[in-house]
């Protein structure tokens, strides 16, 4: 290659190389300090539509686990005023059995008729006051279905569905609402009612069960799914720690060697001038 001042082709390429060097070396920090290997779509497009969809995924899914513990609370929250009632209607039952006997008069069985009556209120009362997020739970009443998301697309196969109208906890619906223990007759006569209003309760109680434990593992399911989605986007999406580390360094040495190489490079031209002095 002959001598030439005006352009220095040697340099150049030096240059052209250490620019490319360079350029590498500032991705590389860049995936260091952001714990990503994909930051734009230029450095993988397709993964990034990926892992992005997958990212989207995972928020859906952390949200619908919130939705199902939401779940589990009401069903708690139902099943607590359910248990209160199934106590309130046991009370009930001793009373009558103990007004049917001709041990009391009719004053003392006046007397355990009003502990009755504010039983029997209480039962009305738990069932129009149960409620969670302003919706009554157990006063029965045509207020729709409660629908659960559960899951982090549409469709009915990501839904969990509660019908406060299968949990009417009324005296009317239980069949109690009449009753009283005023007359030997009478307190005797409420013992197959209330005994089929304890089997409703706990008819009731066995269903939200049942529930609760299909929201737990929805749950349990969702927080399996979470993990492994996170760990397919993370393998995508995020960057090797050791693999860029050592990028970095091997690109030091070479853009150290560029340097070094540029600068002979760059007295080339200076070697022409002693042909002339």
């Amino acid at each position: 290659m002959g001598l030439r001042i005006n352009t220095n082709i040697a340099s150049q390429a030096v240059q052209k190389n250490l620019k490319s060097v360079d350029h590498s070396q500032s991705q590389e920090f860049e995936k260091l300090a952001s714990g990503k290997r994909i930051n734009k779509s230029a450095d993988d497009a397709a993964g990034l539509a990926i892992a992005k969809k997958m990212e989207s995924e995972i928020r859906g899914m952390k949200v619908a686990q919130r939705n199902a513990n939401d779940g589990i609370s009401m069903i708690q929250v139902a099943e607590g005023g359910l248990s209160e009632t199934s106590n309130l209607i046991t009370r009930m039952r001793e009373l009558s059995i103990q007004a049917s006997s001709d041990t009391i008069g009719e004053k003392e069985r006046g007397y355990l008729n009003l502990e009755y009556e504010q039983l029997l209120s209480e039962v009305d009362r738990i069932a129009k006051t149960t409620t969670f997020s302003g919706k009554e739970l157990l006063s029965g009443g045509d207020q729709g279905v409660i629908d659960l998301q559960v899951g982090a697309y549409a469709g009915d196969a990501n839904k969990i569905q509660f019908d406060p109208n299968q949990t009417d906890a009324r005296g009317e619906s239980l069949g109690i609402q009449s009753t009283n223990i005023l007359t030997k007759e009478s307190a005797s006569s409420n013992l197959e009612k209330i005994d089929g209003a304890i089997d409703k309760v706990s008819g009731y109680r066995a269903t939200l069960g049942a529930l609760q434990s299909r929201l737990q593992s929805t749950v349990s399911n969702l927080e399996t799914q979470t993990s492994n989605t996170d760990a397919a986007r993370s393998r995508i999406e995020d960057v090797d720690f050791a693999e860029a580390s050592a990028a970095v360094a091997s690109q030091a040495v070479r853009k150290q060697a560029g340097i070094a190489t540029l600068a002979q490079a760059n007295a080339l031209p200076s070697s022409a001038l002693r042909l002339i002095g």
